[in-house]
């Protein structure tokens, strides 16, 4: 532990950070784009678009072959609005396939339509969730509900079960559920 109480010593401290929405550089004969993303899987979420070669690296704000993993700070919403934001950098090269890459925080390399079938699913479990919370659900009657049945053979692991998934989603619903924190629900950008 360093003298000011910090587990890292002050070498390994970040030298560069940003506090706006978007940081552009210039790095290796390239334009960088690195974008806040707020709130989803994290409350520090970038998101990284390397323009010329047109790759989108995304961290765990989406993960193709897992349920998203919400830690501290982060919410279903936001989330959502980082799977929306991911489609509206992407550029497919023919029928969503193809195009920029986009590389997740696990998993394999994927394409603006791997994006939008994952926040689709998202987006249903969160509105099956949402439905049961303003009927004032428990969390053990929304699980006993397996509302990710369906998706469970592509996303659930022994580590991260549709379960677990769902309890998640609840606790981040669940300030918005009140009657006077409701929030709007997020809106669904359509794929191109």
């Amino acid at each position: 532990m360093s003298v000011d109480g910090s587990p890292y010593p002050p070498e390994a401290w970040p030298t560069d950070t940003f506090f706006v929405k978007q940081k552009d550089l210039f790095m290796n004969g390239e334009a960088v784009q690195l974008i806040h993303q707020p709130a989803a899987h994290t409350d520090g979420d970038i998101l990284v678009l390397f323009r010329r070669s047109d790759v989108l690296a995304v961290g765990d704000v989406f993960t193709p072959g897992r349920y998203p993993v919400l830690q501290e700070g982060g919410s279903i919403n936001g989330v959502i609005a980082g799977l929306n934001r991911i489609l509206e950098i992407a550029v497919p090269e023919f029928n969503e396939e193809g195009g920029t890459l986009i590389v997740p925080g696990h998993g394999r390399i994927s394409d603006e339509s791997d994006v939008g079938d994952y926040r689709d699913m998202v987006t249903i479990v969160r509105d099956r969730v949402e439905d049961m919370v303003q009927k004032k659900a428990t969390l053990d009657q929304v699980k006993a509900a397996k509302l990710t049945v369906e998706y469970d053979g592509v996303y659930a692991s022994s580590d991260y079960t549709g379960d677990m998934f769902v309890e998640a989603v609840y606790k981040s619903l669940m300030p918005a559920a009140r009657p006077q924190g409701n929030a709007p629900a997020t809106q669904v950008v359509p794929r191109r």
